[in-house]
C-alpha cells in the first residue's frame, strides 16, 4: 500500500475532563493523531471516514467521545504531521503548545490554523476490521480559509509535496 499517495489529516478531539459536574477536577486534554486513511464516504448526508489503529489513544477516546475534528493539512505543515506521528512521543498537551489552532464551536476540538480545510465530526458508527477501528462520522461544519496552497501528501513511506 505504500504505493497509493494519501492526502494528510490531523484527527483532534477534547478528552472529557475527570468530572465535568466539579469545577476544582482536572480538565480535560487536547488529543491528536495524523492520518492517511482518511475519506469522504458519502456527500448526502455528508459522511467521512478515518482509519484508526485499534487500542490507540485515539480509537479509545473516539469510542467514548463522539464529537472530533479534521485539518486537512497543508504541504507546508509537514512538521505538524511528523508531531502527531511520533511514537513515544510526550504529552500531546505539549504537542499542541506552539501550533495556532481554533476550537471547533461544535466539537471543542482543535482545528490547525493555515489547514486547507477543517470539519467537525460527530461519529455515526464504528466498524471493526482487522487491527483497526473505522469510524463514520456525519460532518456537522466544515470550512475551507482562504489560501491556495498545496496538499501535504503521503507517499512511499514519506511525507512529499505535489509537483
Amino acid at each position: 500500500m505504500s504505493r497509493l499517495a494519501a492526502g494528510v489529516v490531523l484527527v483532534t478531539a477534547r478528552e472529557p475532563g475527570l468530572d465535568p459536574d466539579d469545577p476544582t477536577a482536572p480538565l480535560g486534554e487536547d488529543v491528536g493523531m495524523t492520518a492517511t486513511a482518511f475519506l469522504s464516504v458519502s456527500l448526502d448526508p455528508p459522511l467521512v471516514m478515518v482509519s484508526l489503529r485499534e487500542g490507540s489513544r485515539m480509537d479509545d477516546l473516539l469510542a467514548e467521545q463522539p464529537l472530533w475534528a479534521v485539518s486537512v493539512l497543508a504541504e507546508s505543515q509537514r512538521h505538524i504531521a511528523g508531531r502527531f506521528a511520533m511514537k513515544g512521543r510526550i504529552s500531546d498537551r505539549l504537542l499542541f503548545e506552539d501550533i495556532p489552532y481554533v476550537r471547533g464551536a461544535a466539537s471543542g476540538a482543535p482545528m490547525v490554523g493555515g489547514a486547507l480545510a477543517t470539519l467537525e465530526c460527530r461519529t455515526e458508527q464504528t466498524v471493526a476490521a482487522g487491527d483497526h477501528t473505522l469510524v463514520i462520522a456525519r460532518v456537522l461544519t466544515a470550512s475551507v480559509p482562504a489560501g491556495e496552497s498545496g496538499p501535504l501528501t503521503y507517499f512511499r513511506g514519506r511525507y512529499r509535496q505535489l509537483g
